[in-house]
């Protein structure tokens, strides 16, 4: 039937409506549905405790330096991870990587020598490798993975390390380059950005409504959602958000309504 008048669908609408009952529950199965969403509640929360998951909102800013603030995400073995802003015309003093360091600029730009890095430029710095100033004319946010920042004895090595001369060995990966994305399962693409054989670190691309199955962690899988929003099991982590799923560890579900592009480092596959 096809209604033709506002009037009609508003009688239509009414008929409806009056057909419509209210479903009686019993008071023993209110309470039955109630247990069961509390027992679902805190089978969630559970399972939650196990990773450390930051909000972007979270966490403490600390100054670094004139124009620098950083914000602590994890300390690990390797290095740590933090989030550094810097203010424009301010930069970071030459230094010696003694980890191998990842960056990503999330916003802004950031001038390595002659090297200008913008949003989603990708920068890897093996160890013993040499920086010159890092600065920034106009101001960035980026995202480090593998820095001494938060170690004073480390920084300090770093900063000694850095008045010697030495070779830059660090290379650059953007992004928004089309070339070398691997597809993972269907809607999601991955770019390899760096492996040593043991540990991987890559950008996915997940298209609105992709989804990856169960998948454990033989080692601690750091991810920092760089755009757009995604399920790590019943937990939405926005633009922004980190989640360190520690060594032995699971994800039963990773899921995106909406689309996302990640950060991940993690075992090789």
């Amino acid at each position: 039937m096809t209604v033709s008048t506002q009037s009609e669908q508003e009688a239509l609408n009414r008929l409806i409506i009056e057909k419509i009952a209210p479903i009686a529950v019993k008071p023993e199965r209110k309470q039955s549905m109630r247990l069961n969403l509390l027992n679902l509640t805190e089978a969630s929360v559970a399972r939650q405790a196990a990773f450390l998951t930051l909000r972007g909102k979270d966490g403490s800013w600390k100054n670094l330096m004139n124009g620098i603030r950083v914000k602590s995400l994890w300390n690990g073995p390797e290095g740590n991870s933090v989030l550094i802003k810097f203010a424009p015309g301010s930069s970071l003093l030459p230094h010696r990587h003694h980890w191998l360091e990842e960056g990503i600029v999330l916003q802004g730009e950031l001038q390595l020598g002659d090297t200008t890095l913008g949003p989603l430029d990708y920068h890897v710095s093996p160890p013993g490798s040499r920086h010159a100033a890092i600065k920034s004319t106009s101001g960035a946010l980026a995202y480090l993975r593998g820095t001494s920042l938060g170690d004073t004895a480390n920084v300090l090595r770093e900063l000694v390390g850095g008045v010697l001369p030495g070779t830059d060995l660090s290379q650059s990966i953007s992004a928004y380059a089309n070339q070398d994305w691997q597809p993972v399962v269907e809607g999601i693409q991955k770019k390899v950005l760096w492996n040593d054989g043991i540990r991987e670190s890559g950008f996915y691309r997940l298209q609105a409504g992709a989804k990856f199955i169960s998948h454990a962690h033989p080692l601690e899988e750091e991810c920092l959602v760089v755009q757009g929003e995604v399920f790590l099991d019943d937990s939405l982590l926005c633009s922004g958000d980190y989640q360190l799923a520690p060594q032995g560890t699971q994800h039963d579900e990773v899921y995106t309504d909406v689309g996302a592009l990640l950060f991940v480092r993690s075992a090789v596959n």
